[in-house]
Order: structure tokens, then C-alpha cells, then sequence
């Protein structure tokens, strides 16, 4: 899918030093390395910014479902961290489960390698 870096990447994106591996309708792939600015208090990668890539992937999802002319909004996002990470990159794969007219339900992986590191499901409204 071509669609313009302006569209796909926000000052937040940017912000975290996520990069866009691939895009595709309903799939979004996006990696994170982890930087010093990353790490929480016990020097692993904090919470939030694994979050927050989590949540930037489902939102590219959902856009290439219903297009980048059309915006959607996180409604809702359920997460589990399941492996701390202590240094490398990980890659959020989102994928749309259910591509409604109103809302579009997300789930998405995070893994390092071929372990995974955070499992979620969210729910983003159609504006």
C-alpha cells in the first residue's frame, strides 16, 4: 500500500522512533527499537510505550480498512504484557477483526523475534 509518510506517521510516531515495516488493508506492522528514553525505572522497556505502539498500529489498521481519508478514534484497548524486554526492537502486527460501519474491532502482537511480548484487543470508532 502507497500511501504518503505524512499520513502514516504523526509528531507522536515520530516522537517514539517508531518505523513502519509494512502496510497492507487491515494489517499494519510497526517496530520500535528500544532507547534510553524508553526504559522505565527497572531499565526495561516501559509499559507505556509498548502501549503506545500497539495503539499507533491498530490505528494504521484501521485507516487502511476504511481509508486515510476517514479518521477513527480509540474507543476502547485491553492489553497484556507477557515478556519484558531488556534491549533490541519489537514489532506490533495489528490486524482488523471486524471492519464495521461505526466501529472497527483490532487485535495485535508484539513480539521480539519469536517470542511474544504483549498480546491486545481494542475497539476504534468510525468519525
Amino acid at each position: 500500500m502507497d500511501i504518503p509518510a505524512g499520513l502514516t506517521e504523526s509528531a507522536f510516531f515520530k516522537l517514539l522512533g517508531c518505523r513502519l515495516h509494512s502496510l497492507e488493508t487491515g494489517v499494519a506492522q510497526v517496530a520500535l527499537a528500544l532507547e534510553p528514553q524508553l526504559r522505565n525505572r527497572g531499565g526495561k522497556l516501559h509499559g507505556g510505550a509498548l502501549f503506545s505502539l500497539v495503539d499507533i498500529a491498530m490505528g494504521l489498521a484501521c485507516s487502511s480498512t476504511h481509508g486515510f481519508d476517514q479518521q477513527s478514534a480509540t474507543i476502547e484497548c485491553k492489553i497484556n504484557y507477557i515478556r519484558a524486554v531488556a534491549d533490541g526492537e519489537v514489532m506490533c502486527t495489528a490486524r482488523v477483526i471486524h471492519p464495521g460501519r461505526r466501529t472497527l474491532v483490532v487485535e495485535a502482537d508484539v513480539v521480539q523475534g519469536d517470542k511474544l511480548v504483549a498480546k491486545a484487543q481494542g475497539t476504534f470508532a468510525v468519525l
